[in-house]
């Protein structure tokens, strides 16, 4: 069997940002007329698409890798291709492990994956991809790699520096999804706010915001990891005029005390953190904020973290995610070492979200009664699984619809109006309005 006969699947592992670059690599293979399969039962050719970024996110993606040489061994598949950020990192470390691999690739080398696959690169399909999820939800990358000078952070040793798409090729892909059912965009980046600098000599996030939002028939669009540190103010005004765009924000802003900031060269201290929030809140009213922090960093006493906690209680984000710190070599934490054990990064996480757990429950309390509008996203045995515009897909709250609610089978990708009758810590029950 020539290899371009040959049955090809994908696994993807990590974020969002590899999503998309697998979704961009499968339109490739369909558009060569190669051969695409959801399961790698079922495949000949196997293409792991890995992620780095932390110990946690290394050792799934290694893991993935020894369950396929096994199965090519034990002759389910006939090629393994790795790809993605770890074999970008690891690349000849990789190669003298594991040497049943038979091709590594880095972060952006979906040519040569093509190319050894058999077929050619289309250039003609820029910004055009193959959804692996719902059509009705796509995530949109709209730039590469980070400028940032984040001393934890190992994603610009994989990708490297920021480089934006030119707002005509995002409204571009914008428009295609569009045509393929897509009723939400996510937009994401490693840091979505430095958005167009490169390009145009200024941010450019909310100008693409407002052309994005003018193609008909998107009805949500969503802002993901937005850098705190010089912060475009101009976002704000755009997200409280424009109908479609979703009040909600990712910022990550990691820590609260300054001395751990500043280690972390992160480029803002606690005063301006709250500034900005305040910003926000007095800007958008009702904005959602989300957040992500890691606890654990090595600098991060006692007092730093009950700094951290007393922030998280007066702020009272309405999500809010914790990461523990992960040593990461070549980064400029590196050389602080990892003092913090792992069972006081433990416990200081879980105190964090047991707080963030009372926050969540008062807040979601306060909504039973009210009315909004959803977008279903699946059905789960009894329910249909919606989301309010102040939840992103897959790490935020969800709204529970008892199916015997509905007088004909509800659909994902529909928007319905509802009334919150119930309450979790993470999740809403509502009821169709009649």
């Amino acid at each position: 069997m020539s290899i371009q006969k040959q049955k090809i699947a994908i696994v993807t592992l990590g974020c969002s940002k590899n999503t998309v670059d697998s979704e961009v690599l499968m339109n490739q293979i369909e558009a060569n007329r190669l051969s695409l399969v959801d399961d790698p039962a079922d495949a000949d050719t196997l293409i792991i698409n890995t992620c780095g970024f932390i110990d946690a996110a290394k050792e799934e993606s290694v893991n993935t890798i020894v369950e396929a040489v096994e199965m090519k061994k034990n002759g389910a598949i006939s090629t393994l291709f790795v790809a993605g950020c770890l074999s970008e990192r690891y690349r000849e470390d990789l190669e003298k492990e594991l040497p049943e691999v038979d091709r590594f690739f880095g972060v952006t080398d979906f040519q040569r994956i093509i190319e050894t696959l058999g077929g050619s690169y289309k250039y003609e399909l820029l910004g055009e991809r193959h959804l692996s999820s719902p059509s009705h939800s796509a995530y949109v990358k709209i730039s590469e790699g980070c400028d940032r000078p984040c001393s934890f952070c190992s994603i610009p040793l994989m990708r490297g520096g920021h480089v934006s798409k030119p707002i005509e090729e995002v409204v571009h892909e914008g428009k295609f999804l569009r045509a393929l059912g897509t009723k939400e965009l996510v937009l994401i980046a490693q840091d979505t706010t430095y958005y167009g600098l490169d390009l145009y000599d200024e941010r450019r996030l909310a100008p693409l915001m407002g052309e994005l939002s003018d193609i008909d028939g998107i009805e949500w669009i969503r802002l993901m990891y937005a850098y705190p540190s010089r912060f475009p103010l101009d976002v704000l005004d755009v997200m409280r005029e424009r109908e479609n765009i979703c009040n909600y924000i990712d910022i990550p802003i990691q820590h609260a005390d300054d001395a751990v900031l500043k280690s972390m060269r992160r480029g803002i201290t606690r005063r301006a953190t709250e500034e900005l929030l305040d910003q926000i809140r007095s800007r958008v009213p009702g904005c959602a904020i989300r957040s992500t922090l890691i606890v654990g960093y090595p600098n991060e006493s006692d007092a730093a973290f009950q700094a951290l906690y007393d922030f998280v209680a007066e702020q009272q984000f309405d999500r809010l995610g914790v990461f523990l710190y992960s040593q990461e070599e070549n980064t400029t934490a590196d050389i602080l070492g990892d003092p913090v054990p792992r069972d006081v990064k433990e416990q200081r996480r879980d105190a964090i979200m047991e707080l963030q757990s009372g926050i969540s429950q008062r807040r979601n309390e306060a909504l039973v009664g009210s009315s909004m509008r959803v977008l279903a996203d699946r059905i789960e045995g009894e329910h249909l699984v919606a989301r309010s515009e102040f939840d992103a897909p897959e790490v935020d709250n969800e709204v529970l619809l008892p199916l015997d609610d509905f007088t004909d089978t509800p659909r994902p990708g529909d928007f319905y109006d509802v009334e919150v009758t119930g309450a979790t810590e993470y999740d809403l029950m509502a009821r169709i309005r009649r």
